[in-house]
């Protein structure tokens, strides 16, 4: 066109005066006017110019009387095309929503063809979906740029994408490892992408604004194009000054390309208003609805997955515009913002992982005698572990939310069960199967408060062990559960940092038997409580940070072993009061800072154990050989540096540790303790050994590493229990015994 002529013009003769306001009408032959009415015969005018006067006054005409609307109509049409394409495409080109775009549409591909997909779908709802494949998806990302239309952008992404139609497979019972790996790597995506999206809202507003722009443009193009399009017309009126050159200065031309450009005007505004109405229709929409929010209310009471949650902003606005072109692509991806769709893929993948025949393999006897099995660290909890009907013990560690299925009815000879760090819900059927076969539970927990109630409904439970910290505001209170429902408990072990031992333990007064109390170092004040535990037998106190032996324990008939362990005792003055614990033959106190023992333990006839190890011993009583009934005494790891020759009394001592302290020289006294089978002197300041040790003919193990002796006394051969496995003494030592000596200890 613009090699073509674009106008064609005649010279009028019409006086300037006599020129009306249309020229050519006047200067037109009658015929060509009047070609209705039938032909007419004419005859033309000689105008005497050559060639080049006539391109002269076409060219001067073209620039100077024919309107820019019909002179450059064509153009405009090409650059309103190229805005409403860039105006359509630039989200799409733009770094900061053309990366989420097309990541979404690469995600929702992916899950859209997952397996998980169709099996998650398919578990709940018991239907089989079929659906476009990926090639379709990324068109229900491109195509939908506006509800109801596509515009030049979009078109050529669809286009982009060759088509295709696969047929989903059926659903099935078992994924294979790749599947499920793919699966959980689906989850992660979805997961991270949410975050990094919902973060912001610049679709959205990029959205808006383009659409906003693409309005204002198609109202401006239909302004401006209604006013001008009756400027192209065919007879064109010319008056320029070329008289002295052409020798006229009034011409009538006609614009060859008029009726061709007023057909296509008209067609080009009538695809515009179609345009524009879709703008104003996508618009509307956009301000109608809430597109910053996504509920997926309807998924979840379709699939019973109540868990998805509802989406905002940029994430929102991008299911928006995939709703408009296939809702099931934002039900199929909902399964991975489910995470009970995560726990159900998980559970999946361990079961597939976790055969019977391989937990049949960890399946060890624990400290008490009983089939164990040990998990720790799981992402979930097998439902294989429940086809072990031979399992007596089941431990559990550092495994996420456990729910207990219907199966655990299978294990018919669990007795015992550790949750450590392991929160489970158990189903009202299961506590009725666990209620009176379990004996045995421990919890551990980051707080007290954390132990499921459950706990304290199995009736048939023998040992409770809790571990966990009472929060700030309970510490002082101590509130534990109501235990009344444990009839037949009779042991309790509660480690945390209560100021006060919990009330709850009064309601298994009757029957407990054992009671530990580990405070991690935090003070235990109030005690009273413990005066009603008639029955109890075993009482461990357990860095409680108790100065002196709480008054309440001497109330405890029945008590047989007490263990301090680890608390701040000095003194043990109200060690005379254990005469009325007539039944107490244990007695730990070790660990603790006692400088001295007080004569009145001689009143402790009936004692038999005494531990008196780490602490800050620098003598012993000699009262303290008439404990007739003392069969073990440890009093290692203090700062002694004689033993009374008393101790000799002790005819039924069995066990005898003074290791780690400063003893120069044992009394011979101690080698009359015939029954002593274990004796431990080692790291002290010995520098002989007497040659009374023969006598101890029990003796099966002697500790004298750590010492000064050059020799021992060839009298240990008369030690007929001993044997080399039981001497504990430096090398050269030894190789100083005698020859037959040495025979005889290394003999079977």
């Amino acid at each position: 066109m613009v090699t073509q002529d674009k106008i064609i013009c005649l010279p009028s003769h019409e006086p300037r005066e006599n020129l009306s306001e249309a020229p050519c009408q006047q200067l037109l032959p009658q015929g060509v006017s009047e070609q209705v009415g039938g032909l007419r015969e004419v005859s033309g005018l000689k105008n005497n110019l050559d060639l080049q006067q006539y391109n002269f006054i076409n060219q001067l005409c073209y620039e100077t009387a024919l309107h820019w609307y019909a002179k450059y109509f064509p153009y405009l049409v090409v650059i309103h095309t190229l805005i409403f394409m860039v105006c359509t495409s630039f989200w799409f080109k733009f770094p900061g929503t053309s990366s989420k775009i097309e990541h979404f549409i690469s995600i929702l591909g992916k899950c859209f063809d997952s397996p998980w997909t169709t099996r998650a779908l398919s578990e709940v709802s018991g239907e089989n979906h079929k659906g476009p494949a990926t090639g379709r998806a990324t068109a229900a990302m491109t195509a939908t740029a506006g509800p109801g239309k596509a515009g030049e952008g979009e078109k050529e992404k669809v286009l982009a994408e060759p088509e295709k139609v696969v047929t989903e497979p059926p659903a099935v019972t078992l994924l294979d490892k790749k599947e499920g790996e793919q699966a959980k790597a689906l989850f992660e995506k979805v997961k991270k992408f949410r975050v990094h999206v919902e973060e912001g809202d610049i679709l959205y507003t990029m959205y808006i604004r383009q659409t906003v722009l693409k309005v204002c443009k198609f109202l401006a193009i239909l302004v401006y194009s209604l006013v001008y399009v009756e400027k192209i017309s065919f007879l064109v009126a010319c008056r320029v000054e070329t008289s002295e050159v052409t020798g006229y200065t009034s011409f009538c031309c006609s614009h060859t390309k008029a009726h061709l450009f007023s057909k296509l005007a008209f067609c080009y505004i009538s695809f515009v208003c179609v345009y524009g109405i879709t703008c104003l229709y996508t618009l509307y929409w956009i301000f109608h609805r809430p597109l910053k929010e996504y509920s997926f209310r309807s998924v979840r009471e379709e699939t019973g997955m109540g868990d998805i949650p509802d989406v905002k902003n940029d994430f929102a606005f991008m299911l928006h515009l995939i709703d408009q072109y296939d809702s099931l692509y934002s039900k199929r991806f909902a399964v991975f913002l489910s995470e009970v769709s995560e726990s159900r893929l998980k559970q999946l993948s361990l079961n597939h992982e976790w055969t019977p025949e391989k937990l049949r393999q960890k399946l060890q006897r624990n400290a008490r005698g009983r089939l164990e099995l040990a998990l720790c660290m799981l992402p979930g909890l097998p439902d294989t572990v429940f086809e072990l009907s031979e399992m007596e013990a089941l431990r559990l560690e550092a495994i996420g939310d456990i729910t207990f299925p219907p199966g655990l009815s299978q294990l018919v000879h669990l007795q015992e069960l550790s949750l450590l760090h392991s929160p489970a819900r158990l189903p009202f059927s299961s506590q009725v199967f666990l209620r009176d076969r379990l004996r045995v539970i421990r919890v551990k927990c980051e707080e007290l408060r954390e132990v499921p109630l459950w706990v304290f409904g199995l009736r048939g439970l023998e040992e409770l062990h809790l571990e966990g910290l009472f929060p700030p505001e309970l510490a002082r209170a101590a509130a534990l559960e109501s235990l009344r429902e444990l009839k037949q408990l009779k042991v309790l072990s509660l480690r945390s940092n209560a100021s006060k031992v919990p009330a709850s333990v009064t309601d298994v007064a009757g029957h407990l038997q054992r009671l530990s109390l580990h405070n991690d170092g935090a003070r235990l004040l109030a005690l009273n409580s413990l005066k009603k535990l008639a029955v109890l037998r075993e009482l461990e106190l357990v860095a409680c940070g108790l100065e002196r032996i709480p008054h309440a324990v001497f109330s405890l008939g029945a008590l047989q072993e007490l263990d301090l362990r680890d608390n701040h005792l000095r003194s043990i003055e109200e060690i005379l009061s254990f005469q009325h614990c007539r039944k107490l033959v244990t007695l730990r106190l070790w660990h603790n800072q006692i400088a001295y023992v007080p004569e009145h333990v001689r009143k402790l006839r009936s004692l038999e154990q005494l531990y008196l190890s780490h602490n800050k011993l620098e003598t012993l009583p000699t009262q303290l050989g008439m404990c007739s009934g003392l069969r073990l005494l440890d009093v290692s790891h203090n700062g002694l540096r004689s033993l009374p020759p008393e101790l000799g009394l002790l005819q039924n001592l069995q066990h005898l540790a003074v290791s780690y302290n400063a003893l120069e020289a044992l009394p011979d006294e101690i080698f009359f303790c015939r029954k002593l089978r274990t004796l431990l002197l080692g790291y002290n300041h010995l520098n002989q050994l007497s040659p009374q040790v023969g006598a101890l003919r029990a003796l099966s193990r002697l500790e004298l590493k750590g010492n000064r002796l050059e020799v021992l006394p060839e009298e240990l051969g008369n030690c007929r229990g001993l044997k080399k496995a039981g001497l504990l003494v430096e090398d050269t030592l030894y190789d100083g015994l005698p020859a037959e000596v040495r025979e005889k200890m290394e003999e079977e």
